[in-house]
């Protein structure tokens, strides 16, 4: 069943509405929230997932949320993907955080049952491969700790981020108070939390927030395609070593660093036996561009 669904999100280059087990599959206005597909061509490789819910700009809700838990369970088994991108379908969105409407509604038992859920969905987009958010306008609250959970984040220079809990009564509840000192340092983390102060995607940027900055076009979708740039760099490299390279630097982070070199050198062992391995020397022996198949 999970190979069927898989194969149904990976049809070359279309866009495809998931369906969801266990939930409803559609919000409110009957529309998909989001789409899933695997780019073709030079770009096979990248897979991307479609935030559209245009009536609440992409707020994180059940519908929403249990889409995305869904892709990404799926999405995980597919060693095609080599590389995961984030975009928005709503012009001037990335993801304006959680759905604060829907959240008035629910008890104090099922808040905290759906926080959880939101802290769960940050965790899973801690994916196998590189994962990119292309954050083309708003991205507060959820929606910004939805984009730390990613490995690189670029941004168009007009956007806006910030953790702005604190301005609604709240603190980020989804990862933020973790990653963002991650990120940036604690003093600067606390302030940003402290104070929920929205940035400018170039003040990101002067903050090392986002990776890369971009002017905006009339599309409206300049991230995104400095973000599909950046996929392109990644897409042509061994996709083992750059899973396990992954994973040396995230546990690595955790733990002091004579932990985090044994961890390195454990990702390191695991490394050694693969064919890439040995298809990268040979291709720097012979001069020739490598062609890495995972494996």
């Amino acid at each position: 069943m999970l190979r069927a669904l898989t194969s149904a999100l990976r049809l070359p280059g279309s866009w495809r509405s998931l369906r969801t087990r266990g939930c409803a599959s559609h919000g409110a206005t009957g529309d998909p929230e989001i789409q899933v597909r695997a780019l073709t061509g030079r770009d096979q490789g990248i897979t991307e997932i479609l935030m559209n819910r245009p009536s609440a700009r992409n707020a994180l809700g059940n519908v929403l949320v249990s889409q995305l838990l869904e892709a990404l369970a799926q999405l995980r088994e597919d060693q095609q993907v080599r590389v995961l991108l984030f975009r928005s379908g709503v012009k001037g969105v990335f993801c304006a955080g959680a759905d604060l409407k829907e959240r008035e509604q629910m008890s104090e038992a099922e808040v905290g049952i759906f926080v959880q859920r939101l802290r769960g969905l940050m965790n899973e987009i801690a994916f196998p491969a590189p994962t990119i958010a292309a954050m083309d306008g708003f991205a507060l609250g959820g929606g910004l700790e939805l984009a730390l959970a990613c490995d690189l984040r670029v941004a168009a220079s007009s956007a806006v981020m910030g953790l702005i809990e604190t301005t609604r009564g709240l603190l980020p509840g989804a990862g933020g108070t973790q990653r963002l000192p991650r990120c940036l340092g604690v003093a600067l983390a606390k302030e940003l939390i402290f104070t929920g102060r929205r940035l400018s995607g170039a003040q990101a940027q002067a903050l090392g927030l986002v990776n890369h900055a971009v002017s905006q076009n009339e599309e409206g979708n300049a991230a995104y395609h400095r973000a599909l740039e950046l996929a392109q760099e990644i897409l042509p490299q061994a996709p083992i070593a750059v899973r396990l390279g992954k994973v040396a630097i995230d546990r690595g982070m955790e733990v002091d660093i004579a932990s985090g070199m044994a961890i390195e050198g454990i990702c390191y062992a695991q490394n050694i036996p693969t064919q890439d391995r040995l298809e990268g020397m040979a291709a720097f022996r012979e001069k020739r561009p490598p062609r890495f198949v995972g494996k």
